[in-house]
């Protein structure tokens, strides 16, 4: 029986220096003591039984325990002293106390109270022929207040870090201020915007890895696309001495051989800038597919726009089908047409129709003069399909203002008007691949660049899938985009009056305007059957009246069996980046050694809050297009719904 009335043997010193302990002290003692001994009993009954079992497991989830029940015991254990640093820490915050580390090695971690005159305390030392720590001491009682406002010293970034990693690997739009309202929320702790922000980019690196191992990745990334998709192309360009990363072209076989075989000759241009670490800017050339979906056909990530970049991404989209196809189709591409396009297109497409994408005209034009009359006369004169009709709308808005002519002489009417633009636009006269862009960027901007073409590759992926599938439930001659509009086209023409003049050659009649149709040439004089590849109303009454089917008069790219050609090809998977060569090992690149170590770009982002430029998704649909009365010549309404009396 342990007697509290002996003194421990203390050297003489020690007993001069402090007081001498109560009676109390000794029954308290005496009862840690006895739960030690239990637990340590407890302790090597345990390991009997767990020999040969992973006691790194068996300390985690004690360690869990300990954390979830906000509890420390004498003989609990860690897997080494990091794992007992932020179990302590977590426990510290959790509890409203802050806690001052004394000494701190390989061997032992001792840490108190950081309130003067608190005892609580706690040693944990290093276990004897084994990697664990064990808790040898602890007074666990508090006789301070704790932590009296919202700041506190254990809320590190890193201890932020691992606290949103959950959130952070689900969401990749979790923003810093969301973390402030978390912690403060979940852990009653106020946290600066920097800490939340540090804590993000560093749980960001330990989830996806930094934006330095994404660029020196780069090469064997490109290896392994060729390898797992045999016929795509994957190139990645570095610069300088340094070997800074300048250029990344990537296009898959199977979206390759979609728009060869099956796509409408119709392509996209455009370019967003991206907001990492090391800026950039992203190119993306796009087609159309058979039901007016977009069909990414390559992309690319360049240190900054440039001509010279804008040059080199059109010789690789020249080279990629100048390989694959053997007669060249002549293409039609919208862009917003900035120099750098317009010189690249005029060197690798001469031959291409490149017309200015209408979003961007009407944007300038509405911005150029700030009217909304003007406006919509201007989007009449758009959608004019006769040049008659388009120079009486020019008309009208000169007797509005004279400043009309010279902004017409600056931006040609033959690049943009659908009385005068030379190429096939199918009806699609704005950039739909830039909402995709835009979207894009906001869910992996913050991703080294590795993960940020996986994201892209799945995004492709999970398309080929779901349109594939769509595909075999299709038993329509025509897509249902197609199938809709040839029904419109046959419900409008009932009330025309179709007049014979041969086999191929019909005279429509209306209360509007006569139309001639032939139909051996798929032409109307309303030009709307050469514009979108469909019969219009005028074609689908002379059609219908001659016992023709209408649906079989649509371009060939509008069917179902080009819809099944566009996604029968399949974009493989790529294996986890444990599974890649490592450095050494692999042969040339396209561009790059995989032995080479591409650096990151030197243009970094510059301090401070970016300028935020708010694109409405809105302002990225199709323009609704305005009506306009044929008999009073007003805004609005069309002739049939005129109330002006005849």
């Amino acid at each position: 029986m342990f007697d509290p009335n002996l003194m421990p043997n203390l050297n003489r010193r020690r007993r001069a220096e402090i007081q001498i302990p109560s009676r109390k002290f000794w029954i308290h003692l005496y009862i840690i003591l006895s739960g030690y001994f239990c637990d340590l009993s407890v302790t090597l009954a345990s390991r009997t039984f767990l020999i040969g079992e992973d006691v790194s497991a068996v300390s985690n989830e004690n360690a869990g325990i300990a954390l979830a029940n906000h509890t420390l015991s004498i003989g609990q254990e860690f897997p080494d002293v990091d794992t007992c640093r932020r179990t302590l820490k977590d426990i510290a915050i959790a509890m409203h106390f802050e806690i001052r580390i004394v000494k701190s090695d390989r061997s032992r971690f001792i840490a108190k109270c950081s309130k003067d005159g608190c005892p609580w305390r706690v040693h944990v030392a290093k276990c004897p022929g084994v990697s664990t720590f064990t808790i040898r001491t602890l007074h666990g009682e508090h006789t301070c207040e704790g932590v009296q406002n919202l700041h506190h010293q254990q809320a590190s970034v890193g201890w932020v870090a691992r606290s949103v990693e959950t959130r952070i690997r689900d969401n990749l739009q979790y923003k810093p201020k969301e973390i402030l309202q978390d912690i403060r929320d979940q852990h009653g702790v106020a946290l600066s915007y920097m800490q939340a922000w540090r804590g993000k980019e560093r749980s960001m690196a330990a989830l996806h890895g930094t934006y330095e191992e994404g660029y020196n990745l780069l090469p064997a990334y490109c290896e392994q696309i060729r390898k797992t998709n045999p016929g795509s192309i994957a190139s990645v360009v570095a610069t300088g001495q340094d070997n800074c990363f300048q250029r990344l072209f990537i296009s898959y076989r199977a979206a390759i051989y979609g728009f060869i075989n099956a796509c409408r000759p119709l392509l996209e241009l455009e370019r967003v800038h991206l907001k990492g670490k090391y800026l950039g800017t992203l190119l993306c050339v796009a087609a159309v597919d058979a039901d007016d979906a977009l069909f990414p056909l390559a992309i690319a990530a360049v240190d900054v726009e440039s001509d010279e970049n804008w040059m080199w991404f059109m010789s690789e989209l020249r080279k990629l089908l100048g390989v694959n196809t053997d007669s060249m189709p002549r293409l039609t591409i919208i862009s917003e047409r900035t120099i750098g396009m317009v010189e690249a297109v005029e060197t690798h497409f001469p031959n291409a129709f490149h017309g200015f994408c209408l979003r961007y005209i009407s944007e300038n034009f509405r911005d150029t003069f700030k009217n909304s009359k003007l406006v919509n006369i201007f989007w009449n004169a758009v959608y004019a399909l006769t040049s008659a009709e388009f120079e009486s709308k020019i008309s009208e808005m000169v007797q509005i203002s004279q400043d009309i002519l010279p902004w017409f002489d600056h931006f040609n009417p033959q690049l943009w008007a659908v009385a005068y633009f030379e190429g096939v636009r199918y009806g699609h006269f704005t950039l739909g691949i830039t909402e995709f862009l835009y979207n894009w960027v906001l869910e992996c901007h913050e991703l080294p660049i590795v993960q940020m073409m996986e994201h892209i590759r799945h995004q492709l992926t999970s398309w080929f899938i779901d349109r594939r599938n769509m595909s075999m439930r299709m038993t329509s001659i025509l897509v249902p985009s197609a199938e809709k509009r040839i029904s419109e086209a046959i419900t409008d023409a009932r009330c025309y009056k179709v007049l014979r003049a041969n086999e191929v050659e019909f005279e429509i009649v209306s209360t509007e305007r006569t139309n001639i149709v032939d139909i051996r040439s798929r032409i109307c004089s309303c030009h709307r059957w050469q514009l979108y590849g469909l019969p219009c109303a005028h074609a689908a009454a002379a059609l219908t009246s001659c016992g023709q089917n209408a649906h079989l008069f649509a371009e060939h790219c509008f069917t179902v069996h080009s819809y099944c050609e566009t996604y029968s090809q399949l974009i493989y998977p790529i294996p986890d980046k444990s599974l890649w060569k490592e450095p050494g090992e692999g042969t040339d690149g396209g561009g790059a050694k995989v032995d080479i170590t591409i650096r990151p770009p030197k243009i970094r982002r510059p301090p401070g809050r970016p300028k935020k430029k708010v694109l409405r998704m809105e302002s990225l649909k199709r323009p609704k297009r305005v009506v306009q009365c044929g008999r009073c010549h007003m805004l609005g309404h069309s002739q049939k719904k005129c109330t002006l009396p005849i």
